[in-house]
Parts: C-alpha cells; structure tokens; sequence
C-alpha cells in the first residue's frame, strides 16, 4: 500500500520483448497451445498473418506495474477492466503503464515499440 502523503501519478513502466521463448513457455504454463500463438505455418496462414502472443501474457505486464508502483496490497485489492485493441506479434516490445485517474484509480496501457495500444483500460480499488 502507499505510504501516507505518497502520490504516483504515473504507474512504473514495465517493458518486455515478447518473443518466441516468451510465447513458448506462456503455453506451456497455461496449456494453451492454440496454434496462433505456437504454429508459424498456422498463423501466417491466418487473418493474424504470423505468430501472436496471448492476450493475458500482456496483460501480465499491467498487473507487474501496478505491483512495482502500489505495492501488493493493492494489486489484491484491485478491480481492472480492459480491451485488447490489436495483437503483441512475436518480437514486439510491449511497455504496461498508467496514469492517475482522479482519486478513484488508473487509466492503464500496454503499448508496443511504435507507441500503439495493445491493451487499455481502467483499475480502481475497493481497500
């Protein structure tokens, strides 16, 4: 939790490549071996036109940004709605962040290396 007369108006940003060994192993920990995320042949073929990553493998990264900023107190407390907006493709480099929303929570982001959107939503806590 934060600490009295502590402000963060900015989530600390966390950035990660998502790539091959990334998406391997999300799918195996999960058992989602959903050929858009695991068979390039597959994917290419597909409206995605290559290799994606999962979606929660993304949104993971809001969730460390929010743990990295507030603390685990707060991330047991919160309540994050989102929209995906566009895929992570294997390579990309995601950034999660977020800015303060007023006093009742967080616009939060996950945007890849060109600055586009990936994810967005709001968090707010109940504690």
């Amino acid at each position: 939790m934060r600490e009295a007369g502590v402000t963060n108006d900015q989530l600390q940003p966390v950035s990660r490549c998502v790539d091959r060994s990334a998406i391997l192993l999300y799918a195996e920990i999960t058992d989602d071996f959903n050929p858009i995320h695991v068979d390039p042949e597959f994917a290419r073929r597909s409206p995605m036109g290559g290799i994606i990553a999962h979606g929660m493998l993304s949104l993971n990264f809001v969730w460390q940004s929010l743990r990295a900023t507030l603390g685990e107190d707060y991330v047991r407390a919160a309540s994050l709605r989102i929209r995906f907006v566009r895929p992570v493709r294997e390579g990309d480099v995601v950034t999660a962040g977020g800015q303060r929303r007023g006093d009742d929570g967080y616009d939060v982001w996950v945007r890849n290396q060109q600055g586009e959107d990936v994810i967005v939503g709001t968090v707010s806590c109940g504690a």
